[in-house]
């Protein structure tokens, strides 16, 4: 049972959705960003400091049970912040959770590991192979070599979630295929933390949507059950760049984004 689980990242977008949902009576949120956090009167262990930091990420790791690595710059940015932030970053998280006997980390990754693979009418598999289409993109896949790393090495249990876009509700077309709504969010979550010694492994991070074309084998062998369809918001939603949608990425494979010039604003 995870007692204590400290979130990096938790002021951020998915943090802050996914906070009153992974609070429980018997379990101690410790909350880490580089923002000031709000107390919203959960009982929630408040630390305010930056994943680039090793020794204050390896005291924020003291005592807990599990990671869940939700901190990082979330869309596309200059490379020396990617390396900074989300490459160096995700290393200090693992670094610092194998030198407080931390046992597993969730690490939020992203569709965007895989972006630049083209759409071909058929499903997306687990473990597709990596074929990023941004620097934020690399980071993530660099991110999951980590946590491969971290559990041949010293047998740390990582579950990586490739998502999609975890919103209150879908953003535009493409995301009634890709959405992640909250509350799966959370179950998902939920499931990478509980599944009996998972080793290493890699789930498409996504809601049963009608129009879904990423396979949740590999997150329901882990307990998944996702529970909400985009479709209901399918007539409210603004139409997709239909530019970039052959591409697993979307609008992310923009030459827009060349050289991080530009910052990608959805997922």
């Amino acid at each position: 049972m995870i007692v204590r689980l400290l979130i990096t990242g938790a002021a951020g977008g998915v943090g802050t959705l996914l906070r009153p949902l992974l609070a429980h009576p018997d379990r101690v949120l410790r909350l880490l960003d580089v923002a000031e956090l709000p107390d919203t009167g959960d009982g929630a262990e408040r630390v305010q400091a930056s994943v680039t930091d090793l020794p204050a990420m390896v005291e924020a790791c003291q005592d807990v049970d599990a990671v869940l690595h939700l901190g990082g710059l979330s869309t596309e940015h200059a490379w020396d912040d990617i390396l900074s932030v989300n490459i160096d970053g995700t290393y200090k998280v693992f670094e610092a959770a194998h030198r407080a006997g931390v046992p597993r980390v969730v690490f939020a990754s992203t569709n965007h590991t895989v972006g630049f693979h083209p759409r071909d009418g058929q499903e997306a598999p687990d473990y597709l192979f990596p074929r990023p289409d941004t620097y934020y993109g690399v980071s993530k896949v660099a991110g999951e070599a980590l946590g491969s790393l971290y559990h041949d090495r010293y047998g740390m249990d990582v579950v990586c979630l490739r998502i999609g876009g975890c919103f209150a509700k879908p953003l535009d077309t493409r995301m009634l295929e890709t959405w992640l709504s909250p509350r799966d969010a959370a179950d998902l979550v939920a499931a990478a933390l509980s599944t009996p010694e998972p080793g290493f492994k890699v789930v498409w991070g996504v809601s049963d949507n009608t129009r879904r074309w990423w396979s949740l084998a590999e997150a329901r062998a882990i307990g998944y059950h996702p529970r909400d369809d985009a479709e209901v918001y399918a007539d409210e939603v603004p139409q997709a760049d239909e530019r970039y949608l052959g591409r697993l990425g979307g609008a992310f494979c923009s030459p827009d984004l060349d050289g991080g010039g530009r910052q990608a604003g959805r997922t």
